[in-house]
Protein backbone atom coordinates (compact mmCIF):
# COMPACT_ATOMS: atom_id res chain seq x y z
CA UNK A 1 0.00 0.00 0.00
CA UNK A 2 1.23 3.52 -1.01
CA UNK A 3 -0.05 5.43 2.53
CA UNK A 4 0.56 8.85 2.34
CA UNK A 5 3.57 8.50 -0.64
CA UNK A 6 2.79 11.29 -2.92
CA UNK A 7 3.64 11.51 -6.62
CA UNK A 8 3.63 9.22 -9.21
CA UNK A 9 6.80 6.53 -9.89
CA UNK A 10 6.54 6.78 -13.35
CA UNK A 11 8.55 3.13 -13.53
CA UNK A 12 11.78 4.97 -12.96
CA UNK A 13 14.10 5.07 -9.60
CA UNK A 14 14.24 8.21 -7.66
CA UNK A 15 17.33 9.52 -8.78
CA UNK A 16 16.06 8.89 -12.66
CA UNK A 17 12.34 10.77 -12.17
CA UNK A 18 14.56 13.37 -10.91
CA UNK A 19 16.56 13.81 -13.46
CA UNK A 20 13.35 13.85 -15.99
CA UNK A 21 11.67 16.29 -13.87
CA UNK A 22 14.26 18.67 -14.24
CA UNK A 23 14.59 17.98 -17.87
CA UNK A 24 11.53 18.10 -18.69
CA UNK A 25 11.22 21.99 -17.03
CA UNK A 26 13.77 23.29 -18.49
CA UNK A 27 12.56 22.17 -21.70
CA UNK A 28 9.72 24.00 -21.78
CA UNK A 29 11.46 27.34 -20.30
CA UNK A 30 13.68 26.91 -23.68
CA UNK A 31 11.04 26.74 -25.60
CA UNK A 32 10.94 30.56 -25.14
CA UNK A 33 14.45 31.13 -25.96
CA UNK A 34 15.45 33.59 -28.64
CA UNK A 35 15.74 31.57 -31.92
CA UNK A 36 18.63 32.18 -34.79
CA UNK A 37 18.83 31.16 -38.07
CA UNK A 38 21.30 28.82 -37.12
CA UNK A 39 19.37 26.86 -34.51
CA UNK A 40 18.25 23.58 -35.57
CA UNK A 41 16.24 22.82 -32.92
CA UNK A 42 14.08 25.57 -32.51
CA UNK A 43 10.32 25.05 -31.15
CA UNK A 44 7.52 24.93 -33.34
CA UNK A 45 5.22 26.61 -30.91
CA UNK A 46 6.92 28.50 -27.82
CA UNK A 47 5.95 27.75 -24.31
CA UNK A 48 4.13 24.71 -24.52
CA UNK A 49 5.91 21.02 -24.94
CA UNK A 50 4.09 17.90 -25.84
CA UNK A 51 4.43 14.88 -23.25
CA UNK A 52 2.37 11.98 -21.50
CA UNK A 53 -0.57 13.09 -19.79
CA UNK A 54 0.92 11.31 -15.99
CA UNK A 55 4.04 13.53 -17.00
CA UNK A 56 2.66 16.51 -17.39
CA UNK A 57 0.58 16.28 -14.31
CA UNK A 58 3.38 15.40 -12.17
CA UNK A 59 5.98 18.73 -14.00
CA UNK A 60 3.02 21.48 -13.70
CA UNK A 61 3.75 21.81 -9.78
CA UNK A 62 7.19 22.35 -10.65
CA UNK A 63 7.37 24.65 -13.53
CA UNK A 64 5.04 26.94 -11.25
CA UNK A 65 6.78 26.72 -8.30
CA UNK A 66 9.83 27.73 -10.41
CA UNK A 67 7.98 30.88 -11.57
CA UNK A 68 6.32 31.84 -7.99
CA UNK A 69 10.47 31.59 -7.06
CA UNK A 70 11.79 33.60 -10.14
CA UNK A 71 8.98 36.14 -9.17
CA UNK A 72 10.34 36.70 -6.00
CA UNK A 73 13.36 37.13 -6.62
CA UNK A 74 12.88 40.03 -9.51
CA UNK A 75 10.72 41.93 -6.75
CA UNK A 76 13.87 41.90 -4.45
CA UNK A 77 16.10 43.01 -7.81
CA UNK A 78 14.27 45.71 -7.98
CA UNK A 79 14.20 46.95 -4.89
CA UNK A 80 17.99 46.57 -4.17
CA UNK A 81 17.97 48.36 -7.51
CA UNK A 82 17.39 51.60 -5.48
CA UNK A 83 20.29 51.29 -3.30
CA UNK A 84 22.72 50.29 -6.09
CA UNK A 85 25.29 52.47 -8.04
CA UNK A 86 25.87 53.23 -11.71
CA UNK A 87 29.97 54.08 -11.14
CA UNK A 88 32.41 51.32 -12.84
CA UNK A 89 33.59 49.04 -10.72
CA UNK A 90 37.32 49.22 -9.39
CA UNK A 91 36.81 53.07 -9.68
CA UNK A 92 37.30 55.94 -6.77
CA UNK A 93 33.58 56.30 -6.89
CA UNK A 94 32.65 52.47 -6.39
CA UNK A 95 34.96 51.84 -3.68
CA UNK A 96 33.17 55.23 -1.82
CA UNK A 97 30.34 53.26 -2.38
CA UNK A 98 30.79 49.63 -1.60
CA UNK A 99 32.53 51.55 1.91
CA UNK A 100 28.97 52.95 2.40
CA UNK A 101 25.74 52.59 4.05
CA UNK A 102 24.08 51.79 0.98
CA UNK A 103 25.79 49.18 -0.12
CA UNK A 104 25.13 47.03 2.82
CA UNK A 105 21.35 47.84 2.07
CA UNK A 106 21.61 47.21 -1.33
CA UNK A 107 23.56 43.67 -0.62
CA UNK A 108 20.66 42.91 1.66
CA UNK A 109 17.81 43.64 -0.44
CA UNK A 110 19.87 41.77 -3.44
CA UNK A 111 20.38 38.79 -1.50
CA UNK A 112 16.68 37.39 -1.73
CA UNK A 113 16.89 37.53 -5.53
CA UNK A 114 20.57 35.49 -5.47
CA UNK A 115 18.90 33.20 -3.03
CA UNK A 116 16.17 32.70 -5.91
CA UNK A 117 18.03 31.86 -8.33
CA UNK A 118 19.70 29.71 -6.85
CA UNK A 119 16.89 27.55 -5.78
CA UNK A 120 15.38 27.55 -9.23
CA UNK A 121 18.95 26.40 -10.51
CA UNK A 122 18.42 23.56 -8.23
CA UNK A 123 15.69 22.24 -9.91
CA UNK A 124 15.78 22.61 -13.25
CA UNK A 125 20.15 22.59 -13.30
CA UNK A 126 20.63 24.53 -16.74
CA UNK A 127 21.40 28.10 -16.80
CA UNK A 128 20.31 28.71 -20.28
CA UNK A 129 17.04 27.94 -18.74
CA UNK A 130 17.41 29.82 -16.02
CA UNK A 131 18.09 33.27 -17.48
CA UNK A 132 15.02 32.93 -19.72
CA UNK A 133 13.08 32.11 -16.63
CA UNK A 134 14.73 35.50 -15.06
CA UNK A 135 14.14 37.43 -18.52
CA UNK A 136 11.05 36.95 -19.87
CA UNK A 137 8.84 34.50 -18.56
CA UNK A 138 8.81 35.99 -15.12
CA UNK A 139 7.98 38.96 -16.04
CA UNK A 140 5.39 38.27 -18.07
CA UNK A 141 3.40 36.97 -15.37
CA UNK A 142 4.34 39.92 -12.65
CA UNK A 143 0.71 40.47 -12.08
CA UNK A 144 -1.05 36.92 -12.25
CA UNK A 145 -1.20 35.23 -9.01
CA UNK A 146 -0.69 31.74 -9.77
CA UNK A 147 -2.07 28.93 -12.54
CA UNK A 148 0.94 29.65 -15.07
CA UNK A 149 0.44 26.07 -17.05
CA UNK A 150 -2.34 24.95 -18.24
CA UNK A 151 -2.48 20.96 -19.28
CA UNK A 152 -4.56 20.11 -22.35
CA UNK A 153 -5.44 16.37 -23.83
CA UNK A 154 -4.72 14.99 -27.22
CA UNK A 155 -7.05 12.74 -29.02
CA UNK A 156 -4.79 10.99 -30.44
CA UNK A 157 -2.16 8.40 -27.93
CA UNK A 158 1.14 7.88 -28.79
CA UNK A 159 2.00 5.57 -31.25
CA UNK A 160 4.31 2.56 -29.99
CA UNK A 161 2.51 2.30 -26.60
CA UNK A 162 -0.56 3.84 -26.96
CA UNK A 163 0.13 6.32 -24.11
CA UNK A 164 -2.28 9.40 -23.57
CA UNK A 165 -0.39 12.39 -24.95
CA UNK A 166 -1.00 15.90 -23.66
CA UNK A 167 0.15 19.51 -24.51
CA UNK A 168 1.59 21.81 -21.37
CA UNK A 169 1.67 25.32 -22.04
CA UNK A 170 1.96 28.75 -20.46
CA UNK A 171 -1.12 30.29 -19.92
CA UNK A 172 -1.78 33.49 -22.05
CA UNK A 173 0.26 33.29 -24.96
CA UNK A 174 -1.56 30.86 -26.83
CA UNK A 175 -5.36 31.64 -25.56
CA UNK A 176 -8.12 31.29 -28.12
CA UNK A 177 -9.73 34.82 -28.10
CA UNK A 178 -13.80 34.36 -28.90
CA UNK A 179 -14.76 36.56 -31.10
CA UNK A 180 -17.75 38.53 -30.22
CA UNK A 181 -20.26 38.66 -33.69
CA UNK A 182 -21.85 41.70 -34.53
CA UNK A 183 -25.02 41.57 -36.42
CA UNK A 184 -24.89 43.36 -39.90
CA UNK A 185 -26.52 46.27 -40.68
CA UNK A 186 -29.02 46.65 -43.02
CA UNK A 187 -29.42 49.93 -45.07
CA UNK A 188 -33.03 50.96 -45.20
CA UNK A 189 -33.85 53.05 -48.38
CA UNK A 190 -36.72 54.85 -49.25
CA UNK A 191 -37.51 52.78 -52.30
CA UNK A 192 -38.22 49.77 -50.39
CA UNK A 193 -40.54 51.14 -48.17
Amino acid sequence: MRHRRKGRVLGRSPAHRKALFSNMVAAIFLTERETTELDTNAPKVPGRIITTLEKAKEIRPLVEKCITIAKKGLAADAKAAEFATTAERGSDEWKAWRKSDQWSKWADAKAPGITARRRVFAIIRDELALSVLFSTIAPRFMDRPGGYCRIMRLAKPRLGDNGTRAILEFVGKNDRVKKKSTKPAFETTEASV
